[in-house]
């Protein structure tokens, strides 16, 4: 096999001060680990992030890697259409940072720009959603506004946005500690979104042939005929107010049926709008384990457990 990938830890600490008197200090750190592992053009993908590297432990990951890489191969063509899925934490991050990004900005929602409605029943009664800064980022933003846990969705309810002290003023709201370098361009957006775990089935290592993640086998197994999909990339915005996103799958997708791996599938395109997929009566099952996930590009992180989904939209089939 070819294999890749990386370990980081980064320490922060900082301090703000005004003329006014009012001052801040504080540290975090990050750790965290993504590898991936490729047999004759079939990659399989494992990621974790921390607060402490003893809690990353690559051997598992490795072997992760190992395992959908192993299962990715002799891939069929599936038609487009509308498939039921299992998402896997790796892709369900990409819904979190979507959502944050586009959805629960401040700037976006005063400008009449999100599907954000406060107060409305807008998710399937599974979904809470909340920021946890604390442990993730300083405890206070660029503006010196103190963070703290920020609760978004509760059991399918939009109750807050994310606001600095610009999009607050816009909204009539208060800041809710989230200015940054981008966000007077760009909006405030959440820094450790979290979706909470369920209570679908225990979380247990499945069998060592199987690609799912643990955090993913156990709904997979309630999975009559659907796709088991590991992540998604190139997603892209096509409407904003209804955030619908298009992009591809990634690192693996399967068919399963009675629960059951059949066969590897191709990469497939979708076309989705991610609080549709995510609503009253979508969701059928969120994962026993919220598993934190590293962003890409920085210190920022999604906690996400896998989710059983109803329906997603799969437009057509692509390479790579």
């Amino acid at each position: 096999m070819e294999t890749a990938g990386f370990c980081r830890t980064s320490y922060t600490s900082g301090g703000f001060a005004n003329t006014a008197g009012h001052s801040a200090q504080g540290r975090t750190a990050e750790a965290a680990m993504d590898g991936i592992a490729r047999l004759n053009g079939a990659d399989g993908v494992s990621r974790h992030a921390s607060g402490r590297i003893a809690e990353l432990d690559g051997a598992p990951m490795g072997a992760l890697a190992a395992t959908k890489a192993r299962a990715a191969g002799n891939t069929i063509e599936l038609p487009p259409g509308r498939y039921e899925v299992v998402l896997e934490p790796t892709a369900v991050s990409d819904l979190l940072n979507n959502l944050s990004t586009f959805g629960f900005n401040g700037k976006a929602f005063a400008q009449h720009q999100s599907f954000a409605e406060l107060g409305a029943q807008q998710f399937d009664d599974k979904i809470t959603i909340t920021d946890e800064p604390l442990g993730a980022i300083l405890p206070f933003d660029l503006e010196g506004t103190p963070r703290d846990s920020l609760v978004i969705v509760d059991r399918g309810t939009t109750r807050a946005v994310t606001h600095d002290r610009t999009s607050a003023a816009e909204a009539g709201a208060d800041s809710t500690g989230h200015g940054s370098v981008a966000s007077r361009s760009w909006g405030p957006a959440a820094v450790n979104l979290r979706l909470s775990a369920g209570a679908a089935g225990d979380v247990a290592t499945p069998p060592s042939d199987n690609p799912a993640a643990p955090s993913a086998a156990a709904l997979m197994s309630n999975l009559e005929r659907g796709l088991l999909i590991t992540d998604f990339w190139y997603t892209r915005v096509l409407d904003q107010k209804s955030l619908v996103i298009t992009g591809l799958t990634r690192n693996g997708v399967w068919l399963v049926e009675d629960g059951q791996v059949v066969s590897a599938v191709s990469n497939m395109r979708f076309t989705q709008s991610y609080p549709q997929a995510l609503g009253p009566g979508a969701v059928l099952a969120v994962g026993a384990e919220a598993v934190a996930l590293p962003d890409r590009w920085s210190g920022v992180r999604y906690t996400a457990p896998a989710l059983h989904l109803a329906s997603w939209n799969l437009t057509g089939n692509a390479s790579g």
